[in-house]
């Protein structure tokens, strides 16, 4: 087994699985899916890393089992993640940065769900930080259950066994033993890309707007426009999907 000379060796996957077993990569999983806490750990190049060993008999389970419970690990995480988006609700919006979670990762991970809408639960699956985040603002837009069920499936199946299969399939090829270290950077780095290009869009964008000057407001007189401005922020979103006359109390008022 190599170390990925990445980060601290607490993310390294080989000592991740050498240290926790397949049931430490089914915590991870499952923690990366949906809890806060769990933006950080390495997924892609974990589950990779998982089906090599697996190929090599040094995770002695077989490869079906591995990959059963992997998806089983990756659907669960998305729910309890949608679970805690509807719990707290717009709340998560005003929660203040600390070292594990910054603000601005939520508000990556709505605009990825607007943009893209209940897809987005699959697209996601292959972008770290914002996979983490994206089930947790469905559960806080309220997104309906049942399509967030399939999309929740077809997701963490797709993730979980389609990455793990890869690294299974690639383990059997000497070139890859020969450079296992360089293949999980490159596997990091490859995850890494659609965030950079977001960033990239995001900053050309703000260039471009404060090229025009201030836009003109837009829809300040229409009906969605309350008191406090146009009422479009995730919490007017919120807000306006609870019951007829429940919707300025919405769930906090049940507490």
């Amino acid at each position: 087994m190599t170390n990925l000379a990445l980060g601290p060796s607490w993310l390294d996957p080989d000592y991740l699985i050498e240290t926790f077993g397949l049931l430490g990569v089914l915590a991870i999983v499952f923690a990366e899916s949906g809890l806060l806490i769990g933006f950080f750990l390495p997924g892609d190049s974990l589950l990779f890393t998982t089906g090599l060993l697996v190929t090599t008999d040094v995770i002695k389970q077989d490869l079906w089992l591995v990959c059963v419970g992997v998806a089983a690990a990756a659907v669960i995480g998305d729910q309890v993640g949608y679970l805690f988006g509807r719990k707290v609700g717009p709340s998560l919006f005003r929660r203040p940065d600390s070292k594990l979670f910054k603000q601005e990762n939520v508000e990556k991970a709505h605009e990825f769900f607007e943009k893209h809408g209940p897809k987005s639960l699959i697209l996601a699956r292959f972008v770290p930080i914002v996979r983490t985040f994206t089930p947790i603002i469905a559960g806080v837009s309220r997104m309906n259950y049942r399509s967030f069920i399939i999309f929740n499936i077809i997701g963490g199946v797709a993730w979980g066994v389609g990455v793990t299969l890869l690294g299974a399939a690639l383990g059997k090829v000497a070139f890859v033993h020969a450079h296992i270290e360089l293949i999980l950077v490159g596997i990091v780095l490859l995850s890494v890309i659609p965030i950079v290009i977001e960033f990239l869009r995001a900053r050309g964008k703000a260039k471009k707007e404060a090229a025009a000057g201030p836009a003109e407001p837009t829809g300040a007189q229409g009906p969605a426009a309350g008191p406090a401005g146009p009422g479009t922020g995730p919490e007017a979103r919120y807000q306006a999907q609870q019951p007829s006359g429940q919707a300025s109390r919405g769930r906090h008022a049940k507490r």
